[in-house]
């Protein structure tokens, strides 16, 4: 199998509204100037950078912004521009709501499982309902009709929609995902990380901040993506980690195929859950400890050492991809530089990418990313329009240097021309990328 990420674009609406909390990034970024266009192309270049490394690479359509269906749907009446002064004026956080580029970090889109791994043969991908934020809890919708789009070949790929039946089944997607791979055999074992159960009340759970993805969720995650029992391990995300600003799993670990980096504070009794990891993968398991005293959860969380990718180069080597904020700070580039000298791991090298924009928003290289495993076979029957090579990624440049704004601040979200702006832009996009149906509803 090959691993294809496909990559969120930046949005046209890209601001910083400090919607998330639980997210320090977020909070801490709340009505700064942001640049739209400057996100976009960071993104771009980090995905082009890793395409011309060899690894396949994908994007997943941006979403229609704003949304106002979602608008109407709490009472706001008119024609669109009327709809959108109505809510600023009345309330400012709803209007920012409905105008998130939140779903640039494909990382929640959905859960994927590899048809080698599933019991019918078949690459399953399971959209995301994240309705742990009123701002992600309008993105499922989209990203199914968008993931059937770009996984047409129903022989070959089953997309899920969302789970239902509430907050007790809360799932944020990939970011609390792993699959690690046993290298002798080729199995696969999908790690499940949660925050709290929620149909127990009695369970240990985070106090200061909520804890997104609920044991329940991924239990189903797994059977509705027709997953193999055996191959599927649940473990608890330390709740200490979550209140320190840990709000996803993948801000605090990272795996690729049987190579795991992960703070010794990532989990309900770590030590017990990276033996049980290398006991599934057959004892192959090369685990890269982080401690405290090398790099602390504030200084990970502040510098998102850990929403760093892991990416093969070959058969031998992988390569961490971390955000220049890693290399600004003294531990997290210490604890790297030593880590790439260390002959008793792949990783050989680390690329630094300039992702601001997207990580004051709360989001580093993991986040931007949907991993898919897929054979060759499996890779022809993607929506090619939806793979970067160089002219696509010429083509997408071109497009988001002459449809996004260089700066966006809250109170432009009410400028009709916006709306105008992103649709005339939205139509483009569905050609360069092959969605032309995918629009057509908004």
């Amino acid at each position: 199998m090959v691993e294809v990420s496909f990559d969120g674009l930046v949005g046209l609406t890209h601001f910083y509204g400090g919607l998330s909390y639980g997210n320090r990034a977020s909070s801490t970024s709340k009505s700064t100037v942001s640049s739209p266009k400057q996100g976009a192309l960071q993104g771009l270049k980090k995905a082009k950078a890793l395409s011309d490394l060899g690894i396949p690479q994908g994007i997943l359509p941006i979403h229609a912004r704003p949304e106002l269906s979602a608008l109407r749907n709490l009472g706001f009446t008119g024609s669109d521009s009327q709809v959108i002064e109505k809510a600023f004026k009345e309330d400012p956080t709803l209007l920012s709501i409905c105008f998130s580029s939140s779903f640039m970090w494909t990382a929640n889109a959905a859960t994927v499982a590899p048809s080698q791994d599933t019991l019918d043969g078949k690459v399953h991908l399971t959209s995301a309902n994240l309705r742990a934020k009123p701002h992600r809890s309008i993105e499922h919708l989209f990203t199914y009709k968008s993931l059937n789009c770009v996984f047409p070949d129903r022989e070959v790929f089953t997309v899920h929609p969302a789970l239902e039946l509430g907050e007790a089944f809360s799932d944020e997607g990939a970011a609390n995902h792993t699959r690690f791979e046993n290298p002798k055999t080729g199995e696969g074992l999908h790690f499940f990380v949660y925050g709290r159960k929620a149909l127990d009340e009695e369970a240990i759970r985070p106090i200061k901040y909520p804890a997104r993805q609920t044991l329940e969720a991924s239990q189903a995650i797994a059977r509705v993506n027709n997953l193999r029992p055996d191959l599927c391990y649940f473990v608890q995300q330390n709740p200490e980690v979550i209140d320190a600003g840990v709000f996803h799993n993948d801000v605090i670990s990272v795996g690729c195929k049987n190579v795991f980096l992960y703070h010794e504070k990532s989990f309900v009794n770590t030590e017990a859950v990276i033996e049980t990891i290398n006991k599934k993968l057959g004892h192959n398991l090369i685990p890269i400890k982080v401690t405290s005293e090398q790099v602390s959860v504030e200084q990970a969380v502040k510098t998102y050492l850990f929403n760093s990718q892991l990416v093969s180069i070959n058969d031998s080597e992988m390569a961490l991809v971390a955000p220049e904020n890693c290399k600004l700070c003294d531990s997290t580039r210490d604890f790297i530089d030593s880590m790439i000298k260390d002959p008793t791991n792949p990783v050989s090298k680390v690329l630094y990418f300039d992702l601001l924009q997207s990580m004051k928003n709360g989001g580093g290289p993991a986040c931007l990313r949907l991993r898919v495993q897929l054979t060759k076979d499996q890779l022809l029957k993607v929506n090619q329009g939806c793979l970067l090579s160089s002219s696509k990624y010429d083509e997408l440049t071109a497009w988001v240097s002459k449809h996004y704004r260089d700066e966006l601040t809250l109170n432009d979200l009410r400028d009709p021309s916006l709306l105008l702006e992103s649709r005339k832009a939205l139509d483009e996009l569905s050609n360069i990328l092959n969605v032309q149906n995918l629009y057509s509803t908004n």
